[in-house]
């Protein structure tokens, strides 16, 4: 199998993504260990009326590791796309690591954005996630490098990838290696990856709280609740504290990659929010 989207890989500062269809800008970010291709069913379903931009943050698919290695460093890589490309009216949407470098990006320039989405993804108190927390001591300990035989074999990798999916087995064997090759099979990705974990800790994004705590921009909170790092009360911490947001809508039983997984889902939650803006977390709101 090739890449879904390999026609319209574009790179600008470095930075590299797939630009596909034309419409309301959707940006989609990705966290640690996946890649741009995370949101190839959301694209494959959008974008026929929408121009679906996804990134590959630096040291994953397609983005050499470059910058700094933190979330800030991310943040950056995201912003020289949305500078570069002159993006306006942006649709942001953000999962795992990619929903803390999107909380970043929004609140740096808030008025780029027409909308806001997070699905399971890191807060501050949450960064990083304590089921991540032995991956992160592995980091620190200099031992990322060992799984990188992991990058060649995806039958095995699958098994990492069953506490992040619900059917690994439905998972393309190269979308595994995409995701594995550039993090643990190239040294330098290895190096950015250890530098990138090992930065994490649980004040880290507390800088920008009062900006979230500031943002109007509408905001879907999009969240599984099967996921073991990012349990649903993370969600409800995110809507107290961000005034667009007003609801969670639930996925029963997704897990962390859920936007791959049941993208369809994720697709109708988001576009009844692109619709009826706020008012989209008082008619789906679980809580």
């Amino acid at each position: 199998m090739t890449e879904e989207f390999a026609a319209h890989r574009r790179i600008v500062g470095g930075i590299s993504f797939t630009d596909v269809g034309k419409g309301p800008v959707t940006l989609f970010v990705h966290g640690v260990f996946t890649n741009g291709r995370l949101w190839r069913n959301c694209v494959q379903l959008l974008s026929e009326h929408r121009r679906c931009i996804s990134i590959d943050l630096p040291g994953h698919g397609h983005t050499p590791p470059v910058g700094e290695p933190s979330v800030w460093g991310l943040a950056d890589a995201v912003d020289t796309v949305i500078r570069e490309l002159d993006l306006r009216e942006v649709h942001l949407v953000g999962n795992d690591t990619g929903g803390a470098v999107a909380q970043v990006v929004l609140t740096r320039k808030p008025g780029r954005f027409a909308s806001f989405a997070l699905t399971n993804c890191d807060t501050e108190g949450n960064f990083p996630p304590l089921a991540l927390r032995p991956v992160v001591w592995a980091a620190k300990a200099r031992l990322l490098r060992a799984g990188a035989p992991l990058a060649r074999m995806p039958k095995l990798a699958k098994q990492i990838y069953r506490t992040g999916y619900q059917d690994v087995s439905a998972v393309p064997d190269d979308v595994i290696i995409d995701y594995l090759a550039p993090t643990l099979g190239i040294r330098e990705g290895a190096r950015f990856m250890t530098a990138l974990l090992s930065s994490m800790k649980p004040e880290e994004l507390a800088p920008i709280r009062p900006l979230l705590g500031a943002c109007e921009v509408p905001t879907a909170i999009v969240w599984g609740t099967g996921d073991i790092f990012f349990r649903r009360s993370w969600a409800d911490w995110l809507v107290e504290l961000i005034p667009g947001a007003t609801g969670v809508v639930e996925v029963p039983g997704a897990r962390l990659f859920f936007p791959d997984e049941r993208a369809g889902e994720l697709v109708e939650a988001l576009e009844a929010h692109w619709k009826f803006g706020p008012s989209v977390g008082d008619v789906a709101a679980t809580d």
